[in-house]
């Protein structure tokens, strides 16, 4: 994870996640991630309608030039990684497994900027298939934000993370209960016991 913004959203999408495979929506304070929220954005895991964006920051937002609340998020992608990008969103889901992804795309100036992308499981109202939040930020100093707009993305590498796991305390071992003698006979070590 590159950019800061996807480094704090993991970070904190990890600590209200606590023990439970994923938070939920509930969990989620703007107010605490109020320097990562123009990067930020939440769908719904609607697979029918493209998964529409619930909320979309404004970074993001300017970035393709427009509102996106209500749009599909496949919609930004190329048709030949939307099928990847359905593919992953419904991994993170049924497995609340946060991905990060590399993306690019082509703006109307006629230049090619790399993104990177943050995919995390959200619980709503006890399921991990209604809501998914994530992040997009740009991999370059973003110099080109406001002059030009991306158009569609191409899905580049990604990486499952795995979430860092409060460790339980280390329980010491009862101590081995002492074996009886043994007598060594014809090569063997034979303990008496059992039978009579």
């Amino acid at each position: 994870m590159r950019h800061p913004s996807i480094r704090q959203l993991y970070d904190y999408w990890n600590e209200r996640r606590g023990q439970r495979p994923a938070p939920d929506r509930a969990d989620i304070e703007p107010g605490a991630i109020r320097r990562v929220l123009a990067d930020t954005f939440i769908l719904s895991f609607d697979e029918r309608a493209g998964h529409p964006f619930r909320i979309a920051g404004t970074r993001i937002c300017a970035a393709f030039g427009r509102e996106l609340k209500n749009e599909p998020f496949l919609g930004l992608w190329a048709a030949a990684s939307r099928r990847e990008v359905r593919d992953l969103l419904s991994v993170v889901t049924n497995e609340t497994a946060p991905v990060v992804a590399s993306a690019r795309g082509n703006s109307t100036a006629g230049t090619t900027h790399d993104v990177e992308l943050l995919v995390l499981p959200l619980g709503h109202r006890g399921h991990t298939r209604a809501r998914v939040l994530g992040a997009l930020g740009p991999r370059d100093a973003a110099y080109w934000l406001g002059a030009c707009t991306l158009g569609n993305l191409t899905l580049g590498t990604l990486r499952y993370l795995a979430p860092k796991v409060e460790q339980a305390p280390s329980i010491t071992p009862a101590p081995a209960r002492a074996r009886p003698e043994g007598r060594i006979r014809h090569g063997f070590v034979v303990y008496d016991g059992g039978q009579t």
